[in-house]
């Protein structure tokens, strides 16, 4: 059975057309230091019984992100055009996903996510997206809770430590299953 990541491959290459061009021939390059958010978020007791879905929703997003950023581990990146339409799609497809397994809680962290690193690209703060992924990922995984509401918000208005935050709440949702960095 295929894991998440190449789940992602095999729907852009059934969609066919230019992205389905661009999916790289030896298939997912996952370098060491991937956060594997997919793994991290279905291990969580909100995806019993939908483990590879939610793997598979979330890496699709995450590989949005990271086409945005001008990278990807499953397409040819040479064109920044594609790679930002790639980007779009793949985030859709995540949110999509979600909404198709119907939990609509995972749908609005997921958008939170999104918005959050479409923050951190706006103000150069790297960090901010790579915390906001970790907190997605245990949201999704196993909930919400205040501290993260607190962190997000924090977060919006530009506090500094909303990175800190968001990474602390993640842990301590998911049982520190999340790594401090």
């Amino acid at each position: 059975m295929p894991g998440a990541l190449d789940r992602v491959a095999e729907a852009l290459g059934a969609d066919g057309g230019l992205l389905s061009q661009a999916l790289l021939a030896d298939g997912p390059r996952v370098p060491a230091d991937d956060p594997r958010l997919g793994a991290r978020t279905a291990s969580g007791p909100r995806a019993a019984g939908s483990e590879l879905e939610i793997a598979t929703v979330v890496e699709a997003a995450y590989e949005g992100h990271l086409l945005h950023l001008g990278g990807s581990r499953i397409l040819a990146t040479d064109d920044l055009d594609l790679a930002l339409l790639a980007g779009d799609r793949l985030y859709a497809l995540g949110l999509a996903g979600l909404a198709g397994i119907g939990d609509v809680d995972a749908v609005r962290e997921l958008a939170d996510v999104i918005a959050l690193c479409a923050l951190a690209r706006a103000e150069d703060a790297p960090e901010l997206a790579d915390a906001a992924w970790e907190a997605g990922a245990a949201a999704i995984g196993w909930g919400s809770g205040p501290a993260l509401e607190a962190a997000k918000a924090a977060a919006r208005r530009g506090e500094p430590g909303a990175a800190d935050a968001l990474r602390a709440a993640a842990r301590q949702l998911s049982g520190d299953v999340a790594p401090a960095r």
